[in-house]
């Protein structure tokens, strides 16, 4: 045994196997980091994170709030994305059904994942979401159109809240991204899909 291993009682394997087991779990907990965020934000609304509703709003408030609509996509998406309507004005706890229309601007299938954020910020944790689009991946044959719907409301518990008093106008966002696997991803037969004209 040398100096220092006398000296702390462990073995140099010792010290190895705990310092491989510590830099395992930093590596695992890094990993799991990502997903634990989102789930954590997915429950407080934190950073403009909408809540997940499996019913409608139970109850109205009395505040109108506006709400626009902004669309994105990326580059490498070939998808000409927007809602059909930039805004609607609406009462707290007024369950309301907003489309998006999509269309495939290529010759080939493609998919993709929508991003979404509510700001401001504050506002994430009263934006709850019924029904989207944005909770699965979506797959559009070659040049194929859709219209998807966002079914959502505000929760009236915002008129309670100080950090809200002063906000009259909410943005919704959506930015797609392409996704590697378009044969895995669901078809664009989206619940609640207008139908094609």
């Amino acid at each position: 045994m040398t100096n220092e291993a006398q000296r702390t009682g462990r073995s140099p394997r010792a010290i190895a196997a705990t310092l491989v087991v510590g830099s395992l779990g930093m590596l695992g907990l890094s990993f799991a980091s990502v997903p634990l965020y989102r789930a954590f934000c997915a429950a407080t609304g934190f950073g403009g994170t909408p809540q997940i509703g499996k019913i409608a709003a139970t109850r109205q408030g009395e505040r109108h709030l506006t709400v626009r609509f902004d669309a994105n996509v990326a580059r490498d998406l070939p998808w000409k994305f927007e809602p059909e309507v930039s805004k609607v004005s609406l009462r707290t706890g007024e369950t309301t059904t907003v489309y998006y229309k999509v269309a495939n601007l290529s010759d080939k299938e493609t998919s993709g994942q929508a991003a979404y954020n509510v700001s401001p910020d504050q506002a994430g944790s009263f934006f709850v979401k019924v029904k989207c689009f944005c909770f699965d991946e979506q797959k559009l044959a070659p040049r194929e159109t859709a219209e998807w719907p966002v079914v959502f409301y505000l929760d009236p518990a915002l008129e309670s809240d100080e950090a809200m008093r002063r906000v009259e106008e909410i943005t919704l966002s959506y930015s797609f991204y392409p996704t590697k696997s378009p044969a895995k991803a669901k078809t664009s037969d989206v619940a609640g899909q207008k139908p094609k004209s």
